[in-house]
């Protein structure tokens, strides 16, 4: 039996959206904050939030609201929103790994190479604890890590040096337009999990998970 190869040394994947999918949880938290502050928000609206970080998302809802805030109010306001969506994480349990994701972690595993998770998300260890699963990665890189976040790739750049891989050796994975720029701008392969009308920049888009397989790219 011929043994499977691959190029890449490390696999960098992205949480939300990729692993499991809280982005029901972003936009009821967010949508619970809009109509405190009287600011128009609804699901199409929510979209522009993909891949961003939470003090950006944030910023983009205050621009629809009737009056400013000072930075202080911001904080609140950004930590009242974190409240609400800890209280709905609270509720995860490994059903909510998306199809797909555990056999993809298992894969890569099974070939040998270690793997990162890159998240905006503050919550990142959080999640990863309810899922079940944080003993599969050898490195996490979160929101608390990096002072940039995507399209930036501080947070890619961050998981590979951490990981002790050349980024050009890396296979990243993203669901969002945000994440694969910040995969492209590492100089790492990009495979992007969803609409390849969406995600154009990415070198291989596949429509979900179940579709990952590590020797295929």
């Amino acid at each position: 039996m011929s043994q499977k190869h691959t190029r890449y040394r490390a696999v960098i994947f992205d949480l939300d959206g990729v692993i499991t999918d809280t982005a029901r949880y972003h936009y009821l938290a967010w949508k619970r904050l809009a109509d405190a502050i009287g600011a128009p928000f609804d699901e199409a609206f929510n979209e522009q939030l993909k891949g961003i970080d939470r003090m950006g998302s944030l910023e983009l809802i205050l621009a629809q609201a009737p009056r400013t805030f000072g930075a202080a109010e911001k904080l609140a306001l950004a930590d009242a929103k974190n409240g609400h969506y800890q209280e709905l994480v609270a509720t995860m349990t490994p059903a909510d790994l998306l199809p797909g994701a555990l056999a993809a972690l298992e894969q890569v595993r099974a070939a040998g190479l270690p793997i990162g998770l890159a998240s905006v998300s503050k919550n990142a260890f959080t999640v990863l604890d309810r899922l079940g699963i944080r003993d599969r990665f050898d490195d996490v890189v979160d929101a608390a890590t990096v002072r940039n976040g995507k399209p930036d790739p501080e947070i890619f750049l961050t998981a590979a040096a951490h990981l002790g891989v050349a980024p050009a050796d890396c296979l990243g994975v993203e669901d969002a337009v945000a994440g694969v720029a910040s995969i492209k701008g590492a100089g790492m392969f990009a495979v992007g999990v969803g609409d390849p009308r969406v995600l154009r920049e990415a070198d291989r888009v596949i429509p979900s998970m179940r579709e990952f397989d590590l020797y295929a790219y």
